[in-house]
């Protein structure tokens, strides 16, 4: 029986030189690209900054990550060119936040829904608050909240969005919580946040819905006066001393969450490779310290876990949506 084992060892260390190339040969970015659907210099430019300034430092990739540009409708020309011409390429991660799955759920994104890609993580979140002027006659969201409630065309809630827009959808949950219906309350659209807190300053509007890290460079100004921030848990650091909407008895969360997705039809090798690259990364130093510096806090879903997120999200903005009569 002597040759019969020296074919088995000899099939056995074959399949070993086997094995051993093909994990040699696991998939691996060529060009690795994150794909900012705006222009430069914004919102999601800092999203994807996130991952290419840190990853290469953490020794996670040999290679730059580059960022591309494709502006145009607040990421649908980027969500329909992924999904119409990339459908199989592995080497591009797109970003994505909360305005685009406000997008999705309100069918701005043309025929796709939120299942045609796969969704990758979230990897940092700020929060809303709701920010009134130093002088404002309330102290509490409950004052607040009782005066709109009694008055809701009194007071003009403004913000940097039009209507179905992250910063509508945050003064519409301030009414809601008010028990008024979004539609009656009065609220004027800027073209940013700098400009609402401006005309919170003129007194043309009383109420600002903000976002609380971008807002956190005003925070010492003296001219503010925060009321909640819309978040599970108090915030840490600076903000500390500022009350969640939540345990003022209003649960009013609003998560302006930063993440990726990645082509619909690439492997599962492909999408697991980079599951457990971005899940090693969002461990390292490199990253919290990128984190930090783009004023996000901390906000880790990744792979099934934000796949699941990412729905339930969706699920709920269509809901608000449909409430509100943005959406039939």
């Amino acid at each position: 029986g002597t040759p019969m084992k020296n074919k088995l060892e000899i099939v056995t260390s074959l399949l070993a030189v086997v094995a051993l190339s093909s994990a040699l040969n696991a998939f691996e970015p060529k060009k690795p690209v994150c794909l900012a659907p705006a222009k430069p210099g914004g919102g999601f430019d800092l999203t994807c900054r996130l991952v290419t300034n840190s990853i290469l430092e953490a020794k996670l990739i040999d290679k730059p990550m580059l960022v591309n540009f494709m502006p145009g409708g607040v990421g649908a020309v980027a969500y329909n060119h992924v999904i119409g011409v990339r459908a199989s390429d592995p080497d591009t991660i797109v970003a994505v936040s909360t305005g685009s799955a406000l997008n999705l759920a309100q069918g701005k994104f043309g025929d796709h829904d939120e299942n045609a890609v796969r969704w990758l993580a979230a990897l940092g979140t700020d929060y809303g608050a709701v920010i009134v002027r130093a002088d404002a006659k309330w102290n509490t969201l409950q004052e607040l909240i009782t005066d709109l409630k009694a008055n809701p065309k009194e007071f003009a809630l403004g913000s940097g969005g039009s209507i179905g827009s992250q910063d509508w959808f945050k003064a519409a949950l301030i009414a809601k919580a008010a028990g008024i219906d979004p539609k009656e309350m009065k609220y004027v659209a800027f073209e940013g946040g700098g400009e609402a807190l401006t005309a919170l300053l003129g007194g043309h509007i009383q109420v600002y819905p903000g976002d609380i890290a971008e807002f956190s460079g005003q925070f010492d100004s003296g001219k503010y006066k925060v009321l909640a921030v819309l978040s599970d848990e108090r915030l840490p650091g600076k903000f500390k001393d500022i009350p969640t909407a939540k345990e003022q008895g209003s649960d009013v969360v609003w998560n302006i969450w930063r993440g990726f997705y990645i082509a619909p039809n690439i492997t599962d090798e492909q999408y697991n490779y980079w599951v457990d690259t971005i899940t090693k990364l969002s461990n390292t130093e490199e990253f919290a310290k990128e984190r930090e510096l783009r004023g996000l806090f901390p906000f880790t879903k990744i792979g099934k876990d934000f796949d699941v997120f990412i729905k339930e999200e969706v699920k709920k903005y269509k809901q608000m949506a449909q409430e509100a009569g943005l959406t039939k």
